[in-house]
């Protein structure tokens, strides 16, 4: 699995199902209450997503992604356990053709 601090919308997608084959759950976080319409997201709740298991892909996002990748340190020490990824460009990159 790619662990760098930033996915695209294709190298989300490759992995979601890559990691779904494994039994990793891996969850698209709306941080603006703004969901990506077909995209399955999860709202930025602290307390609901630390009941996820230890392994978790957490993959935030915001408009631009600029500000998820700026509290990257924040969320990997809020979610110790799990991995804490910004999607690249955020919510405004996100491209519908793309297969969901």
């Amino acid at each position: 699995m790619t662990t760098r601090d930033e996915w695209t919308q294709e190298e989300y997608l490759q992995q979601r199902e890559e990691n779904a084959r494994k039994g990793i759950k891996t969850l698209l976080v709306d941080t603006i209450n703004a969901p990506i319409e077909g995209a399955g997201t999860t709202l930025y709740n602290p307390f609901e997503l630390q009941k996820y298991p230890e392994g978790t892909v957490l993959v935030f996002y915001c408009d631009t992604g600029k500000s998820t990748k700026e509290r990257l340190p924040e969320y990997r020490k809020r979610f110790a356990g799990k991995i804490c990824i910004s999607l690249r460009g955020g919510r405004g990159y996100w491209r519908k053709t793309c297969s969901v």
